[in-house]
Formats: C-alpha cells, structure tokens, sequence
C-alpha cells in the first residue's frame, strides 16, 4: 500500500518507541492564525512505529525540529485512502488533544473530522 504524495509535504523522521527509527508524512498550514500539523501514517514505507503510538512524542518531536510551541497548534493525524476494499483504509483525519487529564488512565483524546471540516481545512469548496 503506497500512500499518495497529496497527503504530505515532506517525510518526517522520528524517534519512535524503544528509540525505534521511523518515519510519517507531515504537512504544515497555517489556518487563522495557528499552524495546523498534519502527520500522516506511511504503512509500509515506515519501518517503525505508528504515528498514533507515537502521540504526544512526536508532537514534541515536530515542535522542536520546526520551531513551533506545542501550546499553539492543532495537531491532526492522517489515515490515508489507499484505494483498499478494506474500510480501514479509508481517509479519516482525526484532531488528537494531549490535555485530557491526569492518572494512569489519562491519555490522548481523538475527534473525527468531518467532511465538512476537511474542505475548509484544505480550502475546498
């Protein structure tokens, strides 16, 4: 499965769990006045880690490597159409938040986009 280049401006590498090299598709707009940071999931042209098991780390990761503050973007992640008869392979971008408590069961909280939130994302009328 081959993820098309429209999903991204450039490959990303990181450092996935246990130190893992790995990489995903990234692309950064600017939308009123925030950046919005786009990482997409490669399948198989990433040899590590998943950019979902990667959360919060590699939001750090982008911040640092592109001089962004991480209290100031909104942070998508992208699972990319891939032409599969499989539904799970469909597109779906997902806006992930970081600040969804404390404990042990605090974790990253995901919101679908809707179609409609992705044309106005990309411009799209």
């Amino acid at each position: 499965m081959k993820v098309s280049e429209k999903y991204y401006d450039e490959i990303f590498d990181f450092e996935g769990q246990w130190d893992l090299p790995s990489k995903c598709g990234l692309k950064i707009l600017e939308r009123e006045g925030k950046k919005v940071v786009i990482v997409t999931e490669l399948y198989q042209d990433n040899p590590g880690t998943s950019v979902t098991y990667a959360g919060k780390s590699l939001a750090e990761q982008i911040c640092k490597a592109k001089g962004l503050n991480p209290e100031e973007i909104i942070y998508l992640e992208c699972n990319p159409d891939t032409e599969s008869k499989l539904d799970f392979y469909n597109e779906e971008y997902f806006e992930v938040r970081f600040d969804a408590g404390e404990g042990i069961l605090a974790g990253p909280r995901y919101r679908q986009l809707s179609a409609g939130e992705k044309r106005q994302l990309f411009g799209i009328e």
